[in-house]
């Protein structure tokens, strides 16, 4: 078995005690003053799922309580340190999800507390008491879930707009600033940023002495931190957009984009160069794929910010995702199928030596 770093542990301790502290402090407010008049909370917020914050306000309270045993339980080194942590951790990630969903909004707010249990998350997946192996093929196998879970995304979240158009709309007008599917992208997309993390944590762990795959697994990791910035650079919907009211965070998500293409790109061709010529072949074919639905789709980007007309955008821009998603898809069987190989030979017998005539 594994024991998380120093450093791991005091991340998790600072995030749990920070947590604790919000939740304690925010959920007695709100039961106190369940028309949320302590905190300038409006109840309008819940748009009719709540009719006070008195049950919210529980809950937060008692997600606070639960961060505080973990935190104990952390410090002390206790048995329990890796349960606790991860029902807080999981607890809070719950809580942000329905929350942007009921309150159908993305606010600072949500960076401010979101994030750190974000970061949280790894640290506490360090404390469970389990080997390198199964720990590292778990991380491995939500490479397969990640993808799977844009995939989801992609194909059921646009019911929740009417009148979008896949084929002429691009993914990230989903999460456009005014779009009615912004806040259950946003919410699905942490769930996606963490399972992908995991992934890159995986094939850092999978690579052993293989520098070029542990340099594939950072990038990767690399790029799972840049979706947590996502939510805060949002483009605007095309038609503002083509009225003049776009902002600095229109060109935020160029620029977050581009940075994007580069890494996985990189990450792509480390892992190529990583492994064996049947990858290899198969990874420089993605990147060629990749290349050229990525300039097709820049090609037609100008008609968005126009509102002009831009019938195949999203398709192209749909393939050099999907391109990408079955890549990382491959390369988590590709690892976990080497390794299992690798356990099965170890495992094995010696065989007896050939005796001598």
């Amino acid at each position: 078995m594994t024991t998380p770093t120093p450093w791991s542990r005091l991340t998790l301790l600072i995030v749990l005690a920070y947590e604790a502290l919000g939740g304690l402090a925010g959920g007695a407010t709100l039961v106190a003053r369940p028309d949320g008049s302590l905190m300038n909370m409006p109840v309008r917020l819940l748009h009719g799922a709540f009719a006070s914050f008195r049950i919210p306000g529980g809950l937060l309270l008692g997600l606070g309580v639960l961060s505080l045993a973990a935190f104990v339980a952390a410090w002390r080194r206790s048995r329990l340190d890796w349960a606790l942590a991860s029902l807080a951790v999981g607890g809070w990630i719950v809580w942000f999800f329905v929350e942007i969903i009921v309150i159908r909004e993305v606010h600072w707010l949500h960076g401010m507390w979101g994030l750190p249990v974000l970061v949280a998350a790894g640290p506490a997946a360090a404390l469970w008491p389990l080997p390198q192996a199964p720990r590292r093929d778990l991380a491995l196998a939500a490479g397969v879930l990640s993808s799977l879970l844009y995939v989801a995304m992609v194909v059921f979240v646009p019911r929740g707009w009417p009148g979008y158009d896949a084929a002429s709309r691009v993914v990230s007008e989903l999460s456009a600033v005014g779009a009615p599917t912004r806040p259950l992208w946003t919410a699905l997309g942490a769930l996606y940023t963490l399972s992908i993390a995991a992934f890159g944590w995986g094939v850092r762990a999978a690579a052993r002495d293989n520098r070029r795959l542990r340099a594939a697994g950072a990038l990767i990791v690399v790029y799972a931190a840049m979706g947590l910035v996502w939510p805060f650079a949002p483009m605007h919907l095309r038609e503002t957009l083509a009225a003049g009211g776009g902002s600095a965070s229109d060109t935020l998500h160029i620029a977050l984009g581009a940075v994007t293409e580069i890494v996985y790109a990189l990450a792509l061709g480390f892992a190529a160069a990583a492994l064996g010529k049947a990858f290899r072949v198969y990874s420089i074919a993605t990147l060629v794929t990749l290349a050229a639905f990525g300039v097709l789709t820049f090609l037609a980007a100008p008609g968005i910010g126009a509102n002009a007309p831009t019938p195949l955008v999203g398709v192209w821009e749909r393939i050099d995702i999907g391109v990408f998603l079955l890549w990382v898809v491959v390369l988590a069987v590709t690892l976990l199928a080497r390794d299992g190989v690798a356990h099965a030979t170890s495992g094995r017998a010696p065989r007896p030596a050939a005796q001598g005539a």
